[in-house]
């Protein structure tokens, strides 16, 4: 198999039709929205065909998905899912929202630690729900303290609350330890918050790193939702699967049956074969960002004086720090304007967290890289 990251700009322009390609005009190069310039993982574009010239068209049938998921995260990380604790859901946002209604009161609170997926704060929202930040540290680990307060308020008046992790995080491509979520489990006991993970990057975790720890191996309290859509660049296929802690599952059971109805059948072929035959392509994909985010960094180093970049742990994702090269609170639009290059505005992560920052995605050819650094680097 060739490069699986080396579709050019100019296919791309050519053949793509997602919001990543045709949000801007041709003069703005896209490294925003978390979509892969990728190659197609085999395995899948074989099923899917399959599938549609069968005719094999229709409504789900949702334990397969369940068994499938079960299979990969026993071989990939040895943890034992149950599929019979599990719900399907459309989407991992979808099935965040639905589990958060039912395990938190409406006068209750939802807490983030910002800068976090910027997501959460609009389905936060859409629960009616308070929302209170516990913002993660400037090194952007897990902070027990501002964990400890927010907690604190969120159960203040006696209504249920939640916290919402993000594992691995998005936007910072931070690998929560094993030691770090124990912590967090312990405050969440403690405080009878109810932790939901959202840990669609899991699979992205780069092997020099600090492995990923499901978070239902650290406590059998609260969630995971999962989908296949992000390390096999399969958004534009609705599936994912919301996972019960041994603990949690009568809450699991008050989610209304109508959520997984947002599950679509050749969403779920598509990513039970990425599952259970899509390995190697995923090992491959995770080589290939792996030099990428070394690359960037070094082009940030050498390029772009001033900016500040963390190698990530996990994710294709880097948080680049503009705070001292004077691009204002919101690069990302600055840049968008002067050097024709499209990030996602840091503010959109956390108001105060995100300020003076940009998220840049990686997933993408080295060429296309070293020109968005280089027209940034003009720009500045």
């Amino acid at each position: 198999m060739g490069s699986i990251l080396g579709v050019t700009e100019a296919d791309q322009r050519r053949d793509r039709t997602s919001v990543k390609w045709r949000l801007w005009g041709p003069e703005v190069l896209p490294l925003w929205v978390a979509e892969m310039d990728a190659q197609p993982c085999p395995a899948v574009v074989e099923a899917v065909t399959a599938a549609v010239a069968r005719g094999d068209t229709g409504y789900p049938m949702g334990g397969p998905y369940a068994v499938s998921l079960a299979r990969f995260a026993d071989r990939w990380w040895g943890w034992e899912v149950d599929p019979a604790a599990t719900a399907g859901c459309a989407d991992v946002m979808i099935g965040i929202e639905a589990v958060l209604r039912a395990v938190t009161d409406p006068e209750g609170a939802v807490v983030l630690s910002p800068p976090v997926y910027d997501s959460f704060f609009g389905f936060v929202a859409t629960t009616g729900r308070r929302r209170i930040d516990a913002p993660l540290t400037e090194g952007g680990r897990l902070d027990a303290v501002a964990l400890e307060t927010a907690f604190r308020e969120a159960v203040a008046g006696g209504h249920r609350s939640a916290y919402l992790l993000c594992n691995p995080q998005n936007p910072t491509g931070t690998v929560h330890t094993r030691e770090e979520l124990t912590m967090l489990a312990g405050l969440a006991d403690e405080f009878g918050i109810t932790v939901v993970a959202d840990e669609i990057h899991a699979p992205l975790v780069y092997a020099v790193s600090t492995p990923f720890t499901p978070w239902l191996t650290v406590s059998d309290r609260g969630f995971s939702v999962w989908s296949a859509s992000k390390s096999w660049n399969l958004a534009g296929f609705k599936a994912a699967l919301t996972i019960a802690g041994p603990a949690s599952r009568a809450d699991l059971a008050r989610v209304h049956e109508v959520h997984t109805h947002g599950v679509g059948h050749i969403g779920a072929i598509a990513h039970m074969a990425a599952f259970d035959h899509g390995r190697g392509w995923l090992e491959q994909v995770v080589e290939e960002l792996d030099s990428n985010r070394h690359r960037l960094a070094e082009l940030v180093a050498t390029r772009l004086g001033g900016v500040r970049m963390h190698v990530p742990e996990a994710t294709y994702l880097a948080w680049l720090d503009f705070r001292d090269v004077g691009l204002g609170d919101d690069p990302a639009t600055e840049l968008r304007a002067r050097a024709g290059v499209g990030l996602s505005s840091g503010p959109n992560y956390g108001a105060e967290a995100g300020r003076g920052f940009a998220r840049l995605n990686f997933a993408t050819s080295p060429e296309i890289l070293i020109e968005a650094v280089d027209r940034i680097a003009a720009a500045l």
